[in-house]
C-alpha cells in the first residue's frame, strides 16, 4: 500500500435521496496520522459521508478512495466503522462478539480489546441485553478500536456514555491506534473531544463550510474550537 496516498480522499462527492440533497459536490482530503473532528448540526450530512466511505451508500456520483481504493472489499477490509446504533445482537454475549470480530477481521486483537474491556470495568459473560446503553457503547467502541485498520470512522463514540468516563474513552481510543492510521470522529460534544483532535471539518447542509487544523479557531481569536463552532451554527 502507498504509504505517500492520503487515508482519505474524496473528489466532487454527492449524495442525493430524491430531491434531497444529502451531501453537494463535496471534496476533502485526510492525511495519515490526524485525528479530526467531523462536526456539524443534525442534518448536515455526516453520518452520510461515513456510510458513503464504508461502502454501505454509493454516492450519486463523486470519487471516494481509501489509501487509494474505491469503496469496495479491499477498502472494507482496512476501514474500522463504528455506527451511532447498537447492531450487536441483544442475546450476544461479549465474548462472543469479541469471537465474531476475531472470525471476520484478519486484524482484530483479541488480547487488546481484552484489556480495553478490563480497563473500562466491562466484563465479558454478560448479554448484551443486561448491559446499559453506555456500556454497550463501550463494547462496540472496543471491537473497532482492536482492530488495526488504516482509517476509523466514529459516528458519535462519546454520546451515551456519562460524563466521567469520556475522557478516559477518549484516551482509550487515542491510546490504541497506530499512528499512520487516522481517526475521523463525528460528534455534537466539542468540548469533550476538541483536547484529542488535530483537525476539524465543519459540514452544514451537506457542504464543507470549513477545514482546518483545530489551531485555527484560537488563531482566528475563538476561545476554543467549541466557541467557533457554537458561534458558526448559532440558531
Amino acid at each position: 500500500m502507498d504509504q505517500t496516498l492520503p487515508v482519505l480522499e474524496c473528489t466532487e462527492l454527492t449524495k442525493s435521496y430524491g430531491p434531497t440533497m444529502a451531501l453537494s459536490d463535496l471534496s476533502l482530503k485526510v492525511p495519515r496520522g490526524r485525528v479530526v473532528g467531523l462536526l456539524g448540526p443534525n442534518g448536515s450530512g455526516k453520518t452520510t459521508l461515513m456510510k458513503l466511505i464504508c461502502g454501505l451508500l454509493t454516492p450519486t456520483r463523486g470519487q471516494i478512495r481509501v489509501c487509494g481504493l474505491a469503496p469496495g472489499p479491499q477498502s472494507k477490509a482496512i476501514v474500522s466503522y463504528l455506527p451511532e446504533r447498537t447492531y450487536l445482537a441483544p442475546s450476544m454475549k461479549v465474548a462472543a462478539a469479541l469471537d465474531y470480530f476475531a472470525d471476520f477481521y484478519t486484524d482484530f486483537d483479541r488480547a487488546a480489546a481484552l484489556d480495553m474491556l478490563a480497563r473500562l470495568g466491562v466484563g465479558t459473560t454478560q448479554p448484551m441485553s443486561a448491559l446499559s446503553k453506555g456500556t454497550k457503547e463501550k463494547v462496540q467502541l472496543v471491537l473497532v478500536m482492536a482492530r488495526r485498520a488504516s482509517l476509523y470512522l466514529l459516528d458519535e463514540p462519546i454520546g451515551g456514555v456519562d460524563p466521567a468516563a469520556r475522557d478516559y474513552i477518549l484516551d482509550t481510543i487515542i491510546g490504541n491506534y497506530h499512528r499512520d492510521a487516522s481517526i475521523i470522529i463525528s460528534t455534537h460534544l466539542v468540548a469533550d473531544v476538541e483536547h484529542i483532535l488535530d483537525d476539524f471539518i465543519f459540514l452544514r447542509g451537506g457542504l464543507v463550510e470549513k477545514c482546518a487544523s483545530v489551531s485555527f479557531a484560537q488563531e482566528a481569536g475563538y476561545a476554543s474550537l467549541d466557541d467557533l463552532f457554537r458561534k458558526e451554527f448559532r440558531c
